[in-house]
């Protein structure tokens, strides 16, 4: 539902009118008017999840990075290791402050060297975060060297998500999208004009993200629309990527969390990587440990834990719920929960605090739901 004390001043996307033409509802989300729902939320998942569905995320923060050195001044901020990977690959990793903790996860988009002999890359940021992570990359790289551009404004992001995603972005590009892996990136002409297109998604399963201008994003709509893509909103969106147990920044991780503790240390490379801000913080907890992990959790019953229910462990509150929802793929209740490491382990037993009632919890494996069509990188 629209949000009309604050939609005077909430931004709106340059598809703003074409979800309005598709009777979209729409609530304030970090500063922006965004479509949460169109037909409803669970049809929407369920065509993310069983065909196609696509999202306006033309809020994200979109940066273009060019000059020298680009990566190597990048690995600094960030704990994962950028040389692993090359042109036409991606790195999903998360800014770090001094503690390790988390000022945002991020992807990076390796786009090799142009003609100049320049670095060049995209990175993709939370909207929440887009002018905290701006100020932040500005003070620490060396803007002699590298020109910064703020994409944001002019440019849309459409992510359009599902197995039959490849299929239906096919009958408008003349590249092969099936040769495309996860993870990887390309530009290509799309109605006559420039599109950068990746195999990425924040859903759990295949799909791609289109940055291009905002004409072109408009045609690329409604083309999608009369192939029967069908339009989904930020409900949606959360369902399908709390199923796959991905973070959400702001509940899940922020700036007070570190990646060992997030369950993100598949993108700490500690071994091949030299200094980077936070390094000692994680090579610590590496050593001792963490004292608390984000675990998933199962309720035992319909009942449904919500962000900031309290979690206990023999009469005791020992955790706090950062994200839950029913899970319209699997028909239970999921979430997501800080616990202390020593009650982290799979099967252990709990008690959701909902409206002065406890109710059961067991702590289970992430993630909650791993679909078959994901592509491999």
């Amino acid at each position: 539902m629209t949000d009309f004390t604050n939609s005077q001043s909430l931004k709106r996307t340059p598809l703003y009118d074409l979800s309005v033409a598709e009777k979209a509802r729409f609530t304030a989300f970090a500063g922006w008017e965004m479509a949460v729902q169109y037909e409803g939320l669970k049809p929407e998942h369920e065509t993310v999840r069983n065909g196609v569905g696509m999202f306006d995320i033309s809020h994200m923060g979109k940066f273009k990075l060019t000059g020298k050195n680009v990566k190597e001044q990048l690995q600094f901020l960030i704990p994962s290791d950028l040389n692993k990977i090359n042109c036409g690959q991606a790195q999903y990793s998360v800014l770090l402050n001094e503690n390790a903790g988390i000022i945002d996860d991020i992807i990076f988009y390796d786009q090799g060297v142009n003609q100049e002999g320049e670095e060049q890359g995209i990175l993709i940021v939370n909207a929440s975060t887009k002018d905290k992570d701006k100020n932040w990359l500005l003070s620490h790289l060396d803007t002699t060297l590298i020109n910064f551009q703020d994409l944001s404004e002019n440019q849309v992001l459409i992510a359009v998500q599902g197995s039959q995603s490849s299929e239906k972005l096919s009958y408008f590009i003349s590249d092969d999208l099936s040769q495309l892996k996860a993870f990887s990136h390309l530009t290509t002409i799309l109605f006559d004009q420039p599109a950068f297109f990746a195999r990425t998604g924040y859903t759990g399963e295949d799909g791609f993200e289109i940055m291009t201008d905002p004409e072109t994003g408009k045609q690329l709509w409604r083309s999608l629309l009369e192939k029967g893509v069908k339009p989904c909103g930020l409900g949606a969106r959360d369902t399908l990527r709390l199923e796959a147990a991905m973070g959400l920044y702001g509940q899940d991780l922020d700036e007070n969390t570190t990646p060992l503790e997030v369950g993100l240390k598949w993108l700490v490379h500690l071994k091949s990587k030299g200094n980077f801000i936070g390094r000692e913080v994680l090579e610590k907890q590496l050593t001792e440990g963490v004292k608390w992990r984000l675990v998933g959790l199962k309720m035992e019953g319909r009942y449904i834990a919500r962000h900031g229910y309290s979690v206990l462990y023999e009469g005791e509150i020992v955790g706090e719920i950062t994200s839950g929802t029913f899970s319209p793929t699997l028909n239970e209740a999921i979430s997501l929960a800080y616990l202390p490491s020593n009650l982290s382990k799979i099967g252990q037993n709990l008690e959701i605090e909902i409206r002065g009632k406890l109710y059961p919890a067991k702590v289970v494996k992430k993630p909650f739901y791993r679909s078959p069509n994901r592509q491999k990188k």
